[in-house]
């Protein structure tokens, strides 16, 4: 994954009028249960559910996306979805847009598409139906998988700009019901139909009206556990335990602490090396015109031409050091001082 994925950990939300035309393919009789095991801010998931009786469960890694979920009345745990576990066939939809990377283990590294599609399908019910957004060309690596477990299979490319960019797709399926078997004939036959597929530069469009219904069976209420770390609950615990306390002196510089008054006025010259020094960054003021003061010094060069009596052209560069000092407000408002005069604006 490029380095702006990394950051975004993964998350490239579905837009709404692609989540709009999937909910166009589900019937809903009973209530049910749902979920989105990499659900981001959820308005994706929210708007496939919109005014539908259901139980709506997602996973979120990122603790900010996970409370812009929450806030949508989503049943949000924060947690990695790989380490939740769900009933097994619990569920009656599950929407899965997982992060488009590879694994970073010791050996193996698949692609977590398939990962995802792995560790959740099981969670689906017998007839349960799979929402499942992926990469065109990430079809492939998962088309055993889905020829295997599901059944009326539907490949369609998205047309909306941000999913053109990620050549994303959406595969609608039901969950094969135990009783149903398949040749391995056919088993194989499917699996390459789909493997075609990732790589089939003119899938039909997901169209606004479906050409399909999948019924998504009534299901009850569910509990997600999450067996992995809480890692932000570590974080936080972190600074005040003994081995922090004994690594933090290796590792992180003390910021060095000056008080008292000194014994002779200081002149310029000694201020400004305070300054510069850190000694005497901190916060002022009160009110609006609270603000961080932070010093530091910045090299400057000055440079001039000379002309010889010959005409030959002398550049001459002279290097100083001057003070710079950072203003943060409490309004927001920022400003840096130095010695040179303010062009008016």
């Amino acid at each position: 994954m490029r380095n702006q994925g990394k950051i975004k950990l993964g998350f490239f939300p579905l837009p709404i009028v692609e989540a709009a035309r999937l909910k166009n393919f589900l019937v809903f009789r009973d209530q049910f249960s749902a979920v989105d095991p990499c659900i981001g801010d959820g308005v994706a998931f929210a708007k496939l559910l919109e005014g539908v009786s259901a139980h709506q469960y997602g996973i979120e890694i990122d603790a900010h996306r996970a409370e812009q979920a929450k806030g949508l009345g989503i049943q949000t745990l924060q947690a990695n979805a790989i380490d939740v576990r769900c009933p097994t066939e619990g569920i009656s939809l599950l929407y899965l847009n997982p992060p488009y990377d590879f694994e970073a283990g010791a050996n193996g590294n698949q692609r977590l598409e398939r990962v995802f599609l792995e560790h959740t399908y099981r969670w689906l019910k017998p007839a349960g139906v799979l929402v499942f957004v992926i990469p065109q060309a990430q079809l492939q690596p998962c088309a055993r998988l889905l020829a295997e477990h599901f059944t009326n299979l539907r490949v369609y490319r998205l047309s909306d700009p941000a999913c053109v960019q990620y050549k994303q797709i959406a595969v609608l399926a039901a969950r094969r019901k135990r009783n149903e078997r398949t040749s391995d004939s056919a088993l194989l036959d499917s699996a390459r139909y789909l493997e075609g597929l990732s790589s089939k530069p003119d899938l039909a469009v997901l169209p606004n009206e479906p050409d399909s219904r999948y019924e998504v069976p009534g299901s009850q209420a569910i509990i997600l556990t999450n067996t992995g770390l809480p890692l932000d609950e570590i974080e936080n615990l972190l600074p005040a335990s003994a081995a922090y306390r004994q690594t933090s002196r290796v590792l992180l510089r003390e910021q060095a602490s000056v008080r008292g008054r000194p014994l002779t006025p200081l002149h310029g010259g000694h201020v400004g090396l305070l300054c510069t020094a850190g000694m005497l960054n901190g916060v002022f003021g009160d009110g609006e015109d609270r603000h961080i003061a932070h010093w530091r010094s910045v090299k400057f060069t000055d440079r001039w031409e000379e002309e010889e009596p010959d005409g030959t052209i002398l550049i001459h560069d002279r290097e100083r050091f001057s003070h710079e000092l950072t203003l943060i407000f409490s309004s927001g408002k920022t400003q840096v001082l130095t010695h040179e005069k303010q062009n008016p604006s």
